[in-house]
Order: C-alpha cells, then sequence, then structure tokens
C-alpha cells in the first residue's frame, strides 16, 4: 500500500535519536499515544489511518497487535535510555481502540507502566465507539488503569449519522455514558461533529442538548472537514451532497459554544469545552510525546518521527526489531517558534507574547483592535469572534 507520509530523513534501524532530542528531555513530561488502526466499518468522512478486517490483507491480525505495541513501548526505553522518565498522560486513539479485548489494552498499559512507570494520577484515556464496548469491557479497561474514556458520539440524530456512515444507534450513547461512570470512569468526554450536508441548526442543537444530557466532563466539537480521498469528497464532487457551508459552520459554532459554556463546561482550546485534555494540552504545548503503533507520529526534545503506515509493514519492522519509524525531521528554533504560535493560540491560557517576532508583536495592536484578541497578563487570548477567524489571526502574527 502507498503511503502518504512525507519522506522527512532516514531514522536508524535502532531507531536512535539526534543528541538534541535527548538534551532536555522529560522536563516537560513525557507522554504516550498508542494508535489502534482498526475499525468495523470505514466511516465516509474519515480520512485517518484505519483499516478494517477486509483492508488488512494477508499475514496481518488485530489478535497479534498488542505485542507488537508492547515491543515498540520497550523500544521507546532503550531509545530514551534509562534515566527518570515517569509518564503523565496515555491516550489510546484510533481506529476503535476497544475493538481489542480489554486485556489486550491493559497490557499496553502495563507495558508502558513496567518500562516507565506511571506518575501519579496520570491520565489514561481511550476512544470508544458507542456500540463497541459493554459494562463488562467498562469495568475490565477502569481494573486496567484507564481512568477517562471518549465516546464518538458524533450527532445524536439518525439521518446525519448516515451520512457520516457511523453505524451506532444513537439511543446507545446515554446508555454507555452511564455504564463509563457505573465503572467508576470519573472523566467521560463525548466527541462531536458539527456541519454535516443535511443538518439543520436544530438537529446540530438537538444533538448538543443530547450530549448535555449525559452530562459529560469534557466535550470536543469539530467542523465536518472534507477530506480529499474519502468517500464524502467523492460524494461532494459528483453533486450528491453540499459542501459545508462557511456561515453555517460559525452558526454552529457559536451555538456550541453558548450551550457547553451556559452548562458549566468552559472552553479551554478553540474546539474544546470542559475538563481539559491533559494529553492533549501536551500536544499543544510542544511537550515530549512517544506515538506506537502504525502511523504514529511522536515528537521528543524537537525531534519529529513517524512510523509506517500499514499495519503489515509495522508488523514486519517490529518482528525484526528493528525501528517502525519511516522517517523523521529535526525542527529548527524557528520552527518550533511558528508552532508554537499556531497551537497555543488556540488556547484559553493564551500565547505568550514573548513567543512572537518583531513583526507579530507589531500586528498585536490591530489583532486587538480588530477585537480578536485581548492582553492578559504578558498573553494573548482570543475574544468569542477571535476564535470564529483564529486562522486569520494566526496569518497576521506570523
Amino acid at each position: 500500500m502507498p503511503s502518504a507520509l512525507p519522506p522527512g530523513d532516514p531514522v536508524p534501524d535502532d531507531g536512535a535519536l539526534p543528541s538534541t532530542a535527548l538534551r532536555d528531555l522529560g522536563a516537560g513530561g513525557l507522554s504516550f499515544y498508542v494508535h489502534v488502526p482498526y475499525c468495523s466499518v470505514r466511516c465516509g468522512y474519515c480520512d485517518f489511518n484505519t483499516y478494517t478486517a477486509d483492508e488488512l490483507g494477508p499475514g496481518v491480525s488485530r489478535a497479534t497487535y498488542a505485542a507488537q505495541a508492547v515491543e515498540e513501548v520497550r523500544l521507546a526505553r532503550g531509545v530514551l535510555g534509562d534515566r527518570d522518565l515517569p509518564v503523565h498522560t496515555v491516550f489510546l486513539g484510533g481506529g476503535t481502540p476497544t475493538l481489542l479485548p480489554p486485556s489486550d489494552l491493559g497490557a499496553v498499559l502495563a507495558a508502558i507502566d513496567a518500562e516507565f512507570g506511571l506518575a501519579p494520577g496520570v491520565e489514561v484515556t481511550t476512544e470508544s465507539n458507542p456500540d463497541s464496548v459493554t459494562p463488562a469491557d467498562l469495568e475490565a479497561l477502569r481494573e486496567a488503569g484507564y481512568n477517562r474514556i471518549s465516546f464518538g458520539m458524533q450527532s445524536s440524530v439518525s439521518h446525519v449519522l448516515r451520512v457520516l456512515d457511523r453505524t451506532h444507534d444513537p439511543e446507545r450513547v446515554p446508555r454507555v455514558v452511564e455504564a463509563a461512570r457505573a465503572a467508576g470512569f470519573d472523566n467521560v468526554s463525548l466527541d462531536l461533529i458539527y456541519g454535516t450536508p443535511g443538518e439543520s441548526l436544530a438537529d446540530w442543537e438537538t444533538s448538543l442538548d443530547t450530549a448535555l444530557a449525559c452530562r459529560p466532563d469534557h466535550v470536543s466539537a469539530y467542523a465536518l472537514i472534507v477530506e480529499d480521498g474519502t468517500a464524502l469528497a467523492r460524494n461532494v464532487r459528483r453533486g450528491v451532497v453540499p459542501m459545508p457551508d462557511d456561515d453555517d459552520l460559525a452558526d454552529k459554532y457559536v451555538a456550541a459554544d453558548e450551550r457547553l459554556t451556559s452548562a458549566g463546561l468552559g472552553w479551554y482550546e478553540v474546539s474544546n469545552w470542559g475538563e481539559p485534555c491533559r494529553h492533549n494540552l501536551a500536544y499543544w504545548r510542544g511537550a515530549d510525546w512517544w506515538g506506537v503503533g502504525p502511523g504514529a507520529h511522536s515528537h521528543v526534545g524537537g525531534t519529529r518521527w513517524w512510523n509506517v503506515k500499514h499495519p503489515a509493514a509495522y508488523a514486519e519492522r517490529i518482528a525484526a526489531g528493528r525501528s517502525p519509524a519511516h522517517a523523521r525531521e529535526v525542527l529548527d528554533d524557528e520552527t518550533r517558534r511558528v508552532e508554537r504560535v499556531l497551537l497555543e493560540v488556540r488556547l484559553r491560557d493564551g500565547l505568550p507574547l514573548g513567543v512572537l517576532d518583531d513583526a507579530g508583536r507589531a500586528a498585536v495592536p490591530q489583532v486587538v483592535a480588530d477585537g480578536l484578541a485581548s492582553v492578559e497578563r504578558d498573553r494573548l487570548v482570543l475574544t468569542d469572534r477571535g476564535r470564529l477567524l483564529a486562522d486569520a489571526v494566526v496569518r497576521d502574527l506570523l
């Protein structure tokens, strides 16, 4: 299967990192992302690195994946050396991690604990589709050490889910949230998508109200993006469904912010409300994380790398005792600064003004005058209007 990954620079077979990457290792904490690239069906809008059973091909099995992920965790220990590196957050994404049995997910978490140790108060999240877990699964996951779960709700309206090719029963969402609470999860997140073709504002408000009735601790709400190469993009190109409308997306974002804020879930990132996900904050703040699995990306000390994309290629590398990394890049100081602007301006805490160069600082008064941001304690913080135009703010600052 041809890789769509960027070319980058070669990675040694043992995965060794440049000495510059290890210089300040662990100063901002270490996180693990584990990519589980399996789904029961392919959603029409999704361009993530995921595979159904029919797409995997011979020689690849979900049953062997956990053991491969454990081997990469052990490789990470060897690459990062023997210094004390307790892990502060772990996040299993996909795909659908809970298509694997809880014992497999528990084994991966146990390997991270055995090799690095889990920091006190560690946040351990798994994503899940509402139809991929049972109450018994949730109890087993909680017992294995998972303490946060994120359900892919997307919408509570059946015709919207059909356009997205989502197969779960929307009435199942409240039941799995209740089951997660009963299993001992005290941090439950719901993911929503707005702007699906055919979704009215009333449909979106119904989804928001249904989500809030579940009393989640966290909600992510993302505008639908039509990604090249997806079934949705093909349907848009053929005129089967319309392209999402920018004004409609803006109206739905405002509706989400009003409802979520009124329910006590304040924004902490442009598309996220409620109890902050510490793992995602680590990304947005440029911390160190190791990405396990096919196509997973990692970042340590200014060196970024990405694994081979297909599960078969990944399994082959792991079986041979080689790093599964496809390629990497060493970021220069200016690139890291630009990325800080791109990411940190999206946070409620704001972007430290000291990150800006002279031209960026000179642009701040006009951004403020335009009502897109305010300056709070030497940080630039987006206003409500600024969040709708965050990309434009970034262009002004860079």
